[in-house]
């Protein structure tokens, strides 16, 4: 449902864009709002849970989940969904390291955490792309507003199975302490970022409002280290945990990755629609060899990794995606999905099916049991800062070169070759994004990262 909730929105993009009256240059933040306030907010959604109860914790994020949905769902306006996208982000960052952190700490670490660990990776692979499918379909049948409500019967399903199956866990229980502080200045760098990339295109780099923007997100985020590493009661994020290469390695090539691909479901669904002139159902449809092929991979990483090793399976997983990336670039106003889309997509999807079990692995290795909330709050975190600025910076890339043809071409409005030139720019910067992923992963994860003796962390009787 949270990595669902990524994707789903795209192929429902023109339509909510009509419906809504956004603009070209602020539809972009129906997708970031998500994922912006998503990554800001993990690491605290992630503590908490080894504060508060991880069972806790995933009940209450369900319910935050589903309430904004229903809020997004009942929109009248593009503030209100923009919003309603934020609160969805916040309820995700507090379910979605819940759920890593309740399997990190059930599995002894070693060949029964990795299967799960492949469960968990093929399901939010599928979800990623498969979201595309289910967004056509309700988009077409029954409209836009039911990518959201479609949240809420899985929400009223998933509250009471959670509070009857699960366990509650807890990690280090010597404080209550909360870096809400470290969160607020986190998530508001990353917010400023954002926007100062997006205003790019609009405003020119050198505006007051672009470099505002970028200069304040740079304060915020250095802001952020000062209080974690000088006043912070209990860190949100102790940059001693950076010490471990193999975390550190992990989570930048994270970032890498989903700089990449995260983009491109955003522009193959806008490249298709209003390039290919595709309906939303058949460009949903388009997706589904993606998420066939992100399912089967994932599903088989974890034998994979057994006999490659996670840095080898890491290094071939990016440059497939970076191979996939570049093949992409080729799209043009005359082409056809199966020839130009197809094949790289699924090249595409293959390497991310390959990279995201090995590089989940390498993410926690390692990690105690009362800093498994930590490890996989910042491995979501590390996805969702990836996603936000990548759709940001490609989105604003591929505006301005269609802008820049469709003023050379002497236009007022951008035709279907202009459109596919900036989508075609875009793809090329994804494809450098995952080649530097490839680089990164070569040279800081080895080949099968360390592990400690696995522990399973004890129920809290205490807890509900």
């Amino acid at each position: 449902m949270v990595i669902l909730d990524v994707t789903i929105v795209n192929v429902a993009l023109p339509s909510i864009r009509t419906a809504l009256d956004f603009s070209e240059h602020s539809l972009p933040w129906v997708m970031s709002a998500y994922t912006v306030t998503f990554a800001g907010f993990l690491m605290l959604g992630g503590r908490a849970g080894d504060l508060l109860g991880r069972k806790r914790m995933f009940l209450i994020g369900v319910g935050v989940f589903t309430f904004a949905s229903l809020v997004g769902a009942l929109a009248t306006s593009a503030t209100t969904l923009v919003v309603a996208r934020g609160l969805q982000g916040l309820g995700s960052a507090i379910l979605a390291p819940a759920t890593l952190a309740i399997i990190t700490t059930t599995f002894i670490e070693g060949p029964e955490r990795n299967r799960a660990l492949g469960i968990w990776g093929a399901i939010g692979a599928v979800a990623g792309s498969i979201g595309a499918l289910l967004g056509g379909f309700l988009t077409t049948w029954l409209g836009w507003r039911w990518i959201l409500l479609v949240n809420i019967p899985i929400g009223g399903v998933l509250l009471p199975m959670a509070w009857r199956h699960f366990s509650e866990s807890r990690g280090s229980l010597d404080h209550r302490h909360f870096d809400l502080a470290g969160a607020v200045t986190l998530t508001a760098g990353q917010v400023a970022l954002v926007l100062g990339i997006i205003s790019i295109e609009t405003s020119g780099f050198v505006s007051v409002r672009v470099l505002g923007s970028i200069g304040a997100g740079i304060v915020l985020l250095l802001l952020f280290l000062m209080i974690e590493h000088r006043w912070a009661k209990a860190p949100l994020v102790p940059l001693s945990v950076f010490r471990s290469r193999t975390l550190t390695g992990a989570n930048l090539v994270m970032i890498l990755m989903y700089l990449s691909m995260l983009s491109m479901w955003y522009l193959l669904s806008l490249q298709m629609q209003e390039v290919l002139g595709m309906s939303p159902l058949l460009a949903g449809i388009a997706f589904v060899p993606m998420a066939g092929t992100l399912a089967v991979t994932s599903t088989l990483a974890p034998r994979l990794v057994a006999r490659l090793g996670v840095r080898t399976m890491l290094t071939i997983g990016l440059l497939l995606i970076a191979v996939g990336m570049f093949w992409l670039s080729g799209v043009s106003a005359t082409g056809n999905w199966v020839w130009e889309i197809l094949p790289p997509s699924m090249v595409a999807s293959l390497g991310m099916g390959l990279a995201l079990v090995p590089l989940t692995i390498a993410a926690v290795s390692g990690v105690p049991s009362n800093q498994a909330g930590l490890a996989s709050g910042l491995v979501n975190t590390s996805r969702q800062i990836g996603g936000a600025l990548g759709v940001a910076a490609l989105s604003t890339l591929a505006a301005a070169l269609t802008a820049n043809r469709t003023g050379a071409e002497g236009l007022t409005t951008p035709d279907a070759a202009a459109l596919a030139h900036g989508y075609s720019g875009a793809f090329m910067l994804s494809a450098a994004f995952a080649l530097a992923g490839a680089l990164v992963a070569l040279l800081m994860i080895p080949r099968s990262p360390s592990v400690r003796p696995g522990r399973v962390a004890e129920p809290d009787a205490s807890a509900g």
